[in-house]
């Protein structure tokens, strides 16, 4: 993972010690250039700083967290990047914890206690695996979908999906 060393990232997270440990973690991947940021807000100030080219994001912090973080990031105008992958990470599992923080527009979630195993495959999927990103009257972000259904019978509403539809044969209307 040696090409790893020309990597930007910004690490946010408002515990040091989280910050410490997944910075080794990164640095024993080979990734040399982190910026770390105890909050949201200096995250984005970091951002109109210097390019960045992955977020690590922890999703509870004060005074702006993870979550908010992501949505000014993906929708705010004057935002630096947002198609920015950004790697959602708590010791906060809940499904309704997921969820929000996908429909802010998180690229990859980990779960705290993290691992090295667990943070690389996260950036493995953004860098070698990326989601095309989705726009939407209420979401922009990257396709929320994991996997292509091959079976299903359902109507195919995004305008992407008419190739879909003619290569299964099944007809269904594309938006």
């Amino acid at each position: 993972m040696s090409s790893l060393n020309t990597l930007q990232v910004l690490l946010v997270d408002d515990n040091q010690h989280m910050r410490a440990i997944t910075s080794a973690i990164l640095q024993s991947a080979g990734i040399r250039r982190i910026r770390e940021v105890a909050d949201g807000g200096a995250a984005l100030d970091a951002m109109r700083d210097q390019a960045i080219d992955l977020a690590i994001v922890d999703f509870n912090m004060f005074p702006l967290d993870g979550v908010e973080f992501t949505r000014l990031v993906r929708n705010s105008p004057d935002s630096a990047n947002p198609y920015l992958p950004i790697i959602m990470m708590t010791g906060h599992s809940e499904k309704s914890r997921v969820t929000e923080a996908r429909d802010a527009g998180v690229t990859e979630f980990v779960v705290k206690p993290i691992t090295a195993k667990a943070i690389l495959e996260r950036i493995n999927a953004v860098i070698f695996r990326p989601r095309p990103f989705v726009k939407s009257e209420g979401y922009f972000g990257p396709d929320r979908r994991r996997t292509e259904a091959r079976n299903y019978k359902g109507p195919f509403r995004r305008a992407t999906d008419a190739q879909t539809a003619e290569a299964q044969g099944s007809g269904g209307s594309a938006a």
